[in-house]
């Protein structure tokens, strides 16, 4: 994030997200899923502009700490009335065991090298009894509506298979959480249906996958070229239609 030559729009990119009614109400579902109802002490890894963990803090007896491995982003956490906010790696928490009474990471996990060990550090500063959940979207539920199918479907495997580093583990939370003895697992899924391509920050960016995807070898100019077209005429005709599935996901440690 920080290496990029403007991180500052991706602090606008993530609030437009977050103003999507989707993307509110997943993630009022998320805060639900940690049972925070009796306060206490929650982390956030991978919080961003720290606007969820903001206003999970709004509530009676609850404290956030939050981490991310972006300076632009800790900034911002901070800024937004987060006392508690520092760049940290979610690999490798700077937390003693049983630090927290329930930790969440929502939209990280596709993006770590290493997502069993995320969890791990989760499974160890979360007190026996917390929670931990999570939410990310799985791209192997993706569908778009164009002419050429087959051409939608190689684009959207791109980014699920190679933009991304685990655009498809979002299914497998809940067996991973399982094989870390957690238990009263829970995986609730909500489809994210968009018709306006304006919407969701643009599709986040979907009519550029296919011209990023040729520039590392995966379509060739003419199919990109052709997708673009395809993509317009859908946008233009009015049945464009574009759809992904997100997982949120969350369990309990064991009491002792």
């Amino acid at each position: 994030m920080d290496t990029q030559p403007r991180p500052d729009e991706w602090v606008g990119v993530l609030d437009r997200l977050s103003a999507e009614p989707f993307y509110a109400a997943y993630k009022g579902r998320l805060r639900e899923l940690l049972r925070t109802a009796g306060g206490g002490l929650f982390l956030e890894v991978g919080a961003g502009t720290g606007a969820a963990a903001a206003s999970l803090r709004s509530g009676g007896g609850i404290e956030v700490v939050v981490i991310d491995s972006s300076l632009t982003m800790i900034g911002q956490a901070r800024d937004r009335g987060l006392p508690f906010a520092a760049v940290a790696d979610g690999h490798r928490l700077p937390f003693a065991a049983d630090r927290f009474d329930g930790a969440w990471a929502d939209r990280v996990l596709q993006h770590v090298a290493e997502p069993g060990r995320v969890l791990d550090e989760l499974v160890r500063v979360v007190r026996p009894g917390g929670r931990i959940a999570l939410a990310d979207p799985d791209y192997d539920t993706q569908v778009l509506d164009i002419d050429d199918q087959e051409l939608a479907r190689r684009v959207l495997r791109f980014r699920a298979d190679v933009a991304l580093r685990n655009g498809t583990l979002a299914h497998r939370h809940a067996g991973l959480l399982a094989a870390r003895g957690l238990r009263d697992i829970t995986a609730e899924a909500r489809t994210l249906v968009v018709r306006d391509p304006s919407a969701a920050d643009n599709v986040m960016g979907l009519r550029t996958w296919a011209h990023t995807a040729a520039t590392h070898g995966h379509l060739g100019p003419g199919e990109a070229e052709r997708f673009v077209a395809q993509f317009d005429d859908a946008v233009r005709t009015g049945r464009f239609t574009y759809a992904v599935t997100f997982f949120l996901t969350a369990g309990s440690l064991p009491s002792s």
